[in-house]
């Protein structure tokens, strides 16, 4: 009788794809059955980095050196303009496509699983949203990526560990220093026993200059995390 079932809702599920089919959220063509968020075509022209072979000397760890001590640094694609990558992040921050970082965080987490050194990770930190732009989004992007991540790794998920405690204004016109001083005013500890003596995974969904990124990692060290590495979506190059 449960086999039935699940073999009726399996049809189900395949003649409503029939009628409604899904778009792919980094082409817009049609899911074909089967597919899942992004299509196999689209999955293998993704422009991965591979950072995870080389967690502690790629381009992106070296962005961080003499800034912070950073253990491990990945992202999981190369933010192209215009390209697939630029559309997955549209969707999953302006149309609520929430599923798009649940997935890339699937496969991400899948990756990074299998590397010695992602096996040291104890708790997995999103970085937060302030609330009023949670309230409006009304979900964090980051959040379902660091999840899918976490569940891969078999660690605890923390989205109390950090908490930001304004908007941020625009940071064009500034330089390093002035960023650096400007962003340390945004984010707080939350929690710090979530943090304390563990080696801390801080995730964003994507880098440019990393100034985010460094400022929250500071914290974190600061407020009794063992170690702190980063993983994000994608990394501008």
């Amino acid at each position: 009788m449960l086999q039935l079932q699940t073999e009726f809702r399996m049809l189900y599920h395949d003649f409503l794809a029939l009628l409604f089919p899904e778009e792919c959220r980094a082409c817009a063509g049609e899911l074909a059955i089967g597919e899942e968020v992004i299509c196999s075509h689209c999955r293998i022209k993704l422009p991965y980095t591979n950072f995870h072979l080389s967690p502690t000397d790629n381009p992106l760890h070296r962005v961080f050196w003499g800034r912070v001590p950073v253990q491990l640094a990945v992202a999981y694609l190369k933010f192209q303009e215009k390209g697939r990558v630029q559309r997955l992040l549209h969707q999953l921050k302006y149309k609520g496509q929430e599923e798009v970082g649940e997935t890339l965080g699937r496969w991400f987490g899948n990756s990074l699983k299998s590397q010695e050194a992602f096996q040291e990770v104890e708790v997995v930190v999103p970085v937060p949203l302030h609330r009023s732009k949670l309230r409006q989004r009304g979900y964090n992007q980051v959040e379902g990526f660091a999840r899918a991540i976490a569940e891969a790794l078999t660690v605890p998920l923390s989205t109390e560990a950090l908490q930001k405690n304004k908007s941020q204004g625009t940071q064009t016109t500034k330089n390093r220093q002035a960023r650096w001083e400007a962003m340390k005013q945004l984010y707080a500890i939350g929690q710090v026993k979530e943090i304390a003596g563990k080696h801390v995974l801080l995730v964003d969904d994507v880098i440019t200059t990393g100034a985010t990124l460094e400022a929250c990692a500071d914290l974190l060290l600061k407020n009794g995390a063992r170690a702190v590495s980063v993983a994000s979506i994608a990394y501008t190059l």
